[in-house]
This record gives C-alpha cells, structure tokens and sequence, in this order.
C-alpha cells in the first residue's frame, strides 16, 4: 500500500469507447453516471437493470432470500461537516478515536498501537464481545489487535504476530483465523490468532504454500476450499490456492490466473495455471544487512519503507519472480482488496481504479466499477475492501477524498465516511463489527496534534464510528 502509482489520466476517448461498450451491452448510462462527484456528499447509479448480462454491471451476490433495498447503508443521506475528530459522517453516526500510533489504546495494556496500521477484520468472541485486528505497513511490522466487550468498549490490546515486515492486508477466514500478508518480493502469509496466541512462536504460524511474492489480501471461498489472493505490483497476479486437505493450509496448489480477452466492458474467463516454483528463492541485499538491527530500533515516523524496504530483498539470480512463471498469466495493475462474498470474489486494482467480480461458479470476471466512465469520479485510488452481509461493497480509498466509499447492494455509489485535512494519508483497514453497530478504519499516515504542534511524519489513527439511537450499518440477523 505504501507504493505510489501515478493515476491514471482519464482519456475521453477511451471513456467514450467504454461509454459505447456500455449502451451496447443494453446497459442504462445516464446524466448521473456522468457527473459523479467528489465532494463526498452525492451519489451515483450503476444500474443496468440488466443483472449480469454484460460488463461493468453490479451484480453483489445476495444471501438466499436478501433484500438488497433492505440494506441501511443505501438509505443513508449525504455526509455532514466534519466532526471534531475531522470526520464527516452521515446523520445518525458519531466518530471516535480509539487507538494511535505510538500510545496505549487501553490503559491496563502495555500494548503501544502499531505504526502505519492497514488491512483490518473484526471476529466475534464468545463472551458476545469481538476483537479488531490490525495490520503494521512497517517495518518492524506484525499484527495489533483491539478487543471489545459485549458493550463495546475496549477491554485489552495486544500483538498477535511479530517478526514479519510490511504486512499489508490479508483476510479472515471461516475458521477464525487472520492471514496477514507480507508485502515485499520475499513476502509471505501468516495465519494468526485473534486472540493473541500466535504472537507467542512469531513464525511457526507461516504458510509458505500460499506463494512467496507481493502479497497484498487473501479471502476464502469455504464452498470450494480455495483461498484468493492479490499481488500489489503494477504487473500483480491475480492468485487463488488450491487446498490438499481444507481448512489446513499447509499444502495444496497455487495457481494464477490467465484473463482471456481483452474486452473491458464484458465478462471475461478466467484459466488458472499451476505456478511451477511457488517459493523462489530470495536474498537480502547486503546495504540492507549494514543495518543490523536497526530495524528493530525504528522510530514512529514515515518516509523510510519506500528508501528502504523497496530493495530490502531480490530474487537471487537464475530464478524467477512467481508472477512471471506462467507465460499466460495476466498482469492486474495493483492488486488490493479482497473479499469473497456468496459465491462473488470482489477485489480491487488501484492502478487502473477498477473493482473486479469474479464468478467462482463458472470462472467468470466482470469490471464492476471503472473510473474512467466518470468526469469526476466518486471513488479513486481503490483499495482495501470489506462487504456487508447484505452485499454492499465498501472500497477504502488511498488518498483519493480519503473516503469509504460504498458501492451499494441496490448499485448505488456513495460515500459513506470522508476524513479531511490529512491529504498525504489513506484510509485502511475498514470492518463491521460482528452486530452491525460500528465501522473501523485507520487513516495509515494519519497526524495527530503533538503539545499543540503537528507531529513529525506519519503515525496512524484508528478509528470507530458508531450509529447513534440504535442506528446499525447492518441487522446483525443478515449475517446469520
């Protein structure tokens, strides 16, 4: 996520030939369609009513007997001015602050909150309480975790994995576990504990099978046993492992993907090709070794993973990157988010602004959202993502209007949360809580007011935002 991407010049004449492609898949292009805007308060249509006919249609995989005009989120209005803690929100919902990089999120916790805090998921307790989960973009790394109790306040903060580096995003998965990945050349995926017991043997929890290469998010499909995963780099695999024996990870088969045609606008087949080495090995460069243990001694400020950690590692000579060991494979332009939802996995790439929808039922993918069909586009710099039960799609922007920004599940866009004043930032890490009353974020790089002076370089804020009144994103029984 720390990787820059230049954006995307918006080319009329392509947005003209996707525009064409639209109407001639019976496709409904309107005014609206034409004239998002960005300035967090108006909302957009996709909708084809064409179900998934063509391309760059909406199709949010309902649960059985869903009612996608049900879902709260599409009847929220346009968000107010921003809060004290410079969020604005719709009407109904309240921000608050509970964890910042560098100090306690819980008093009675020697835990100090992660830098650079990105992929998060939330996973229900037994005590009716949940706990949050955190990726570190940093180096040192590792995982943060934040637990609620059945009130929603916070009861302990802790580590839940140490000794990795840059982990990015990853996934839940339907077990109870967190995969966090690694991203970096050398990266790897590792399966933690909620509640804190992987942090106690670091790397006995690594899953090499799952592929060494820029892991950015990783989602489970439990109806078939396979695990997807993005690449960020501009010349990413699109991913998915094969399980020997499921829910274990610890052996199967990987495999990338090859995108057949090159249409945009229509849903394209997807051939998935074994991967013949999935483990090349690395090396670490030797300016990189000086340092020691250095890495160990980092302070909480930004501007050091691109001049370091960009080069900490390289292929050693005579193998080859994962990515280009299938001369088939398709290159996806930085890949992010992840999430598999009723048959639906949805993920993002934020080099080319594009959210993806891949059939798992008859290996199909589709361009669900593309900025270039908007002049001035609602949602930019695509990111992590997260999905209602109810089949809204939630896409974090990195740095964009710093936005969540919902493409609902009756195939409207609007954004849902906007923090201002923190514009060399991201939003990252967003999740529901498991009973629909609270959203979690991070702002990656965000500052806060240090003795009344901003504070040097980037440190992260977490936050939650919570509906007043009884408001819910989502009713907790949809998720049942």
């Amino acid at each position: 996520m720390v990787k820059r991407y230049t954006p995307r010049a918006h080319d009329p004449a392509r947005r003209r030939l996707l525009l064409q492609s639209l109407s001639g898949a019976g496709l409904l292009v309107t005014g609206s369609l034409l004239n998002g805007c960005s300035d967090g308060n108006s909302s957009v249509s996709l909708d084809s009513g064409q179900g998934s006919a063509g391309g760059g249609t909406v199709r949010p995989g309902m649960p059985d007997g869903g009612d996608a005009a049900g879902s709260p989120i599409s009847r929220l209005g346009e968000l107010g001015e921003a809060d004290e803690n410079g969020v604005r929100l719709p009407q109904g919902f309240a921000s608050r602050i509970i964890a910042t990089a560098g100090q306690r999120p819980y008093a009675g916790s020697p835990y100090l909150w992660h830098t650079y805090p990105d992929g998060g998921a939330t996973f229900r307790m037994d005590d009716g309480g949940w706990v949050y989960v955190s990726n570190s973009e940093f180096a040192p790394g590792g995982v943060g975790a934040l637990r609620f109790g059945a009130d929603g306040e916070i009861v302990d903060a802790y580590q839940i994995q140490a000794g990795t580096i840059l982990n990015c995003a990853g996934g839940p998965t339907p077990w109870g576990t967190w995969l966090t990945c690694e991203e970096y050349e050398a990266g790897s995926v590792y399966e933690c504990d909620p509640r804190g017991a992987s942090a106690t043997d670091p790397l006995s929890n690594k899953r090499p099978a799952l592929g060494t290469f820029n892991h950015e998010a990783a989602t489970v499909d439990p109806d078939n046993g396979i695990v997807y995963m993005t690449e960020d780099d501009p010349q990413g695999g699109f991913y998915r492992f094969v399980c020997d024996a499921y829910p274990s990870l610890d052996s199967g088969t990987l495999q990338i993907a090859e995108l057949v045609g090159d249409d945009p606008m229509t849903r394209r087949q997807i051939i998935w090709h074994d991967v013949p080495q999935p483990n090349p090995p690395t090396a670490l460069l030797t300016e990189i070794e000086n340092l020691g243990g250095e890495l160990g001694e980092l302070p909480l400020v930004g501007g050091l993973i691109d001049a370091v950690l960009d080069t900490a590692f390289t292929i050693i000579p005579g193998n080859t990157p994962t990515r280009q060991q299938v001369e088939q494979s398709s290159a996806f332009d930085g890949g992010e988010g992840i999430w598999y939802h009723d048959g639906i996995v949805f993920f993002t790439t934020k080099g080319d602004n594009r959210v993806w929808a891949y059939d798992t039922a008859d290996a199909f993918v589709e361009i669900i959202y593309d900025d270039d069909l908007f002049e001035d586009p609602v949602l930019t710099g695509v990111d992590n993502v997260t999905i209602s039960p109810l089949g809204d799609i939630l896409v974090a922007e990195d740095g964009g209007d710093m936005q969540i920004v919902a493409i609902t599940a009756d195939r409207n866009i609007l954004p849902l949360v906007q923090v201002v004043n923190q514009p060399d930032s991201e939003i990252t890490g967003p999740a529901f809580s498991p009973d629909g009353r609270c959203l979690y974020f991070s702002s990656q790089r965000g500052r806060r007011s240090v003795d009344g002076a901003d504070s040097d370089g980037g440190f992260g804020i977490t936050y939650e935002i919570r509906g007043v009144n009884g408001q819910r994103f989502f009713n907790p029984r949809a998720s049942t």
